[in-house]
């Protein structure tokens, strides 16, 4: 007889399916999306909160206890507000101020910055230092003062402009993104005929869009929100206040009772509501508009906002 062979049976392992999920992976998704939820939550609450409160009764929000949802909806609040008559002017005058001194802002920065990135150049060493200490040492309020006074811009729109033109911060970030930019470029077009304009116009500002589109947020939002300028040097000049500036008029009359507004019966009017509720509304006036603008830029935003990252 002869013998048999010998059978060997082998088990095959189960291969996990593709796509599937270990249990401690299952338990570190929960994890995150509930600290991603929690955090959400925690974010969108405050504003929630005060766009309630703005659209609540005024005599109402005293008693307190308003979560993210009006109690006794109303537009009292920003009927009053707005029927304010200085509230126009500032409303033109801040989105002009806003609109050219982020404009000039972006020039004058992305010029510098792009005369600093220039190897060539010997003294951008120098600058460079010159504009970093501007950046922890500045001369305070009465010599900024006694120098806006001297160069006879007070009582002007270019005192809005003409301070903010260079920022020591902005050229930065615009510089270290043109330092990325392979040198090659700019050779090459020096090549074809370019002069360092050209360059800098059809080479270096295309290329710069989300370090340009960071620095421009910056800028639009600083001049938008921006009011104590205005409190020193335009103050008196009716017809060149800001938004942010007549809103804290608005603000200051409804906490003090005081009668610095400008507008018949406005300050009888101001006396018949809550200032909390005034207050709200006054947030939501002048952050709307900033929000409005930040989704268009928020790709450009990020993508500048890494400029100092660890890259491999």
């Amino acid at each position: 007889m002869e013998a048999s062979e010998p059978t060997t049976s082998s088990v095959t392992p189960k291969r996990p399916k593709i796509g599937a999920k270990s249990s401690q992976d299952l338990i570190f998704d929960t994890f995150v999306y509930v600290f991603i939820g929690i955090v959400t939550i925690a974010t969108l609450y405050p504003f929630l909160n005060v766009l309630a409160i703005s659209f609540n009764d005024s005599v109402d929000t005293v008693r307190g206890g308003i979560s993210i949802f009006p109690r006794q909806f109303t537009l009292e609040n920003y009927k009053l507000i707005f029927s304010y008559e200085g509230l126009i002017t500032g409303f033109k005058i801040s989105v002009l101020r806003t609109l050219i001194g982020t404009l000039a802002g972006l020039v004058s920065g992305s010029m510098v910055a792009y005369t600093l990135a220039r190897r060539e150049f010997q003294g951008r060493r120098f600058v460079s230092v010159f504009l970093a200490i501007t950046m922890y040492v500045s001369g305070g309020l009465i010599p900024g003062f006694i120098l806006i006074k001297n160069l006879d811009l007070i009582n002007t729109f270019a005192v809005y402009i003409l301070p903010g033109l260079v920022s020591a911060f902005n050229i930065f970030i615009i510089r270290s993104f043109i330092d990325g930019i392979p040198y090659a470029l700019q050779e090459s077009a020096k090549l074809d005929g370019a002069n360092d304009f050209t360059i800098y116009w059809r080479v270096i500002l295309p290329l710069t869009k989300p370090a340009l589109a960071t620095v421009a947020l910056f800028l639009a939002v600083g001049q938008w929100n921006s009011w104590f300028d205005t409190y020193l040097y335009n103050g008196s000049n009716d017809s060149l206040t800001t938004l942010q500036y007549e809103l804290m008029k608005v603000l200051q009359s409804t906490t003090t009772n005081s009668n610095n507004i400008r507008g018949e019966n406005m300050s009888q009017l101001m006396s018949q509501v809550s200032p909390d509720a005034v207050k709200m509304a006054i947030t939501i006036i002048a952050t709307v508009p900033i929000l409005i603008v930040y989704p268009f830029l928020q790709k450009y935003f990020v993508k500048g906002m890494t400029l100092g990252a660890v890259k491999s």
